[in-house]
């Protein structure tokens, strides 16, 4: 049969009809999360850091979005060495943030709203303020003396074998009360947890519990495949330098040096991560997202870790946070890797957060680009996940030496600036001062300096404007509602035919070609044979020809359903 094309048609008039009988999934399986980092969402009592009171006044904005669920970046009760990333209370609200009243407020008005409720949890690691790791390190023989990771210094008192720091230097960090070493793959006041002790996976699926009671609907769970350690604590290989990439590490850190064989990824991980879907599993519509942290196999792992029904829902790799742009070439071989490793995998695709410069930074996006790109991440089998200010085409912040927070980027500064960028305070108001992010108290100052760039993206701006790349993120939240094959379907026939990448999205009787320029020249492709109908002109969708051969400018898609 020939390739013909009947009339485009809008999502707002694609309709219900298009639901093939039956086609019902989980939430989180193809649902659309948004990610909001507490300290600079929004401030409600003006002393410069966001709130939990400040994400529960934004919350009618993030309904309107249209995303199924919001996951909170870390809100406990920290030092705030890493901004929360350092846990010394799983159970406290840091009164940066709040109380656990302002906590339930903003739960109970998200599920009003029918939004579900991630938060993120940080196992693998506590700060060296948690009470556990202040009695662990009082002895040799405590209660606590093998909640973490410790170890003799060798003969010559270096460290126990070569492994290194995330952020830097050795892992090891020397602790003269014990005269012993205890790990941190991240900063020296984040000890590793010890996860070979049984009680440590006890206390903490107890964390897990109390939350889920608490009526979270998840958890994401930050460097998942960091929780156990080689327990005979051999030395990492090096890593030839061909294969080194700054996915996890940026290129300036000798972490990039070498194969973290042994300092993370150890097998007996599957078995605590099956405890932990089994608890999760037994409260009402719940799901795990896993962050895999791993430059070199992050895509092996999420195959491993989400496997069957037994371990995670769903797992996010690097592959598109990095700084290579997204070719038709690179990410038809993602997913041929992805189905060779584990065609059952489900994945979590994002292109921003809050480690990784703003994506239209990062890749040097064009205004087209950027409209372009979010449509392909929606229209791709698995999960999907929007940074907090994506949708405003936010680039990445640009922030003075003497600003910086983040200690990642003072420790490699000027080659590596840091995560502060992706980071600054939401602008809400263009005309407001601090953009709407806070009003003040006096002598108080924004925890971040807000970019000038930014205030002219503004939510109220791009609100009061129907063409705003605003709008566009409302109507892309519509795509997989409309048509249950991009949310739930198989993925079929994926090609790069030149710059474009194509395939084919099925769930019942339905079918969808997808077509993506991902460059700034005009191409063409092949259509399939059938009679294909194109959809999401609110998008901003091409039309195609009544030809076997479809055109697209650059950076323009095109999505048909079949109506053979």
């Amino acid at each position: 049969m020939s390739s013909s094309l009947s009339k485009a048609g809008s999502l707002s008039k694609a309709g219900a009809a298009q639901t093939p009988a039956g086609a019902t999934s989980p939430w989180w399986r193809g649902g659309l999360i948004y990610q909001i980092y507490p300290r600079s969402y929004q401030d409600s009592n003006g002393d410069g850091v966001g709130d939990l009171a400040g994400i529960r006044q934004r919350l009618d904005y993030v309904a309107a979005l249209g995303v199924d669920a919001i996951w909170i970046s870390p809100f406990f009760t920290s030092p705030m060495k890493d901004f929360g990333y350092d846990v010394s209370d799983y159970r406290g609200i840091d009164p940066l943030f709040g109380t656990m009243e302002d906590f339930d407020a903003l739960l109970a008005r998200a599920h009003e709203l029918g939004l579900k409720v991630m938060i993120d949890l940080v196992l693998s690691h506590t700060s060296d303020q948690h009470p556990w790791f202040a009695q662990s390190r009082t002895s040799r023989d405590n209660a606590k003396s093998d909640w973490y990771v410790w170890a003799d210094p060798k003969p010559d008192g270096s460290p126990p074998n070569n492994w290194l720091s995330i952020f830097g230097g050795s892992a090891w960090q020397w602790d003269s009360r014990r005269l012993q070493y205890y790990l941190h793959n991240f900063l020296a006041s984040q000890p590793d947890l010890n996860f070979h002790c049984p009680q440590v996976q006890d206390a903490l699926l107890d964390v897990a519990r109390f939350w889920l009671d608490k009526g979270v609907d998840g958890f994401r769970l930050d460097t998942i495949n960091f929780y156990f350690h080689d327990k005979q604590l051999r030395d990492n290989p090096a890593l030839p330098h061909d294969q080194r990439n700054a996915s996890i590490a940026p290129m300036v850190n000798p972490y990039n040096h070498q194969d973290h064989l042994y300092s993370k990824t150890q097998p007996e991980n599957l078995a605590f991560l099956e405890r932990l879907r089994a608890l999760t599993d037994s409260y009402d519509d719940r799901a795990c997202l896993g962050e895999v942290g791993d430059a070199q196999r992050g895509l092996e792992i999420m195959a491993a870790y989400t496997q069957g029904d037994r371990r995670m829902h769903m797992c996010y790799a690097f592959e598109f946070l990095e700084n290579r742009p997204l070719t038709a070439d690179y990410v038809s071989q993602v997913f041929a890797r992805l189905e060779a490793v584990a065609g059952d995998a489900w994945p979590c695709w994002a292109f921003s957060n809050h480690d990784v410069p703003r994506f239209i930074s990062r890749w040097g996006l064009s205004a087209q680009a950027a409209r372009c790109l979010p449509v392909l991440m929606i229209c791709l089998r698995g999960t999907a996940c929007l940074y907090q200010g994506e949708e405003l085409g936010l680039p990445e912040a640009e922030v003075p030496f003497e600003r910086l927070q983040d200690p990642y980027g003072i420790e490699f500064w000027p080659e590596f600036k840091g995560r502060d960028g992706c980071r600054t305070p939401m602008p809400w108001q263009s005309d407001a001062p601090q953009a709407g992010f806070s009003a003040l108290r006096e002598g108080a100052d924004t925890w971040l300096p807000i970019d000038p760039r930014h205030t002219s993206l503004a939510a109220d701006r791009q609100d009061a404007d129907p063409s705003a790349l605003l709008q566009h993120y409302r109507h892309l939240a519509a795509l997989r509602r409309v048509y249950p094959a991009l949310a739930q379907g198989s993925q079929e026939a994926m090609q790069a035919q030149g710059p474009i990448l194509t395939f084919e999205r099925r769930l019942g009787d339905q079918r969808l070609f997808c077509a993506f320029n991902l460059s700034p020249q005009a191409a063409s492709a092949r259509l399939p044979a059938g009679t294909w109908r194109a959809v999401a002109s609110d998008l901003g969708g091409q039309t195609a020809p009544d030809t076997p051969n479809l055109a697209l400018d650059g950076w323009h898609f095109f999505i048909a359903i079949s109506e053979d």
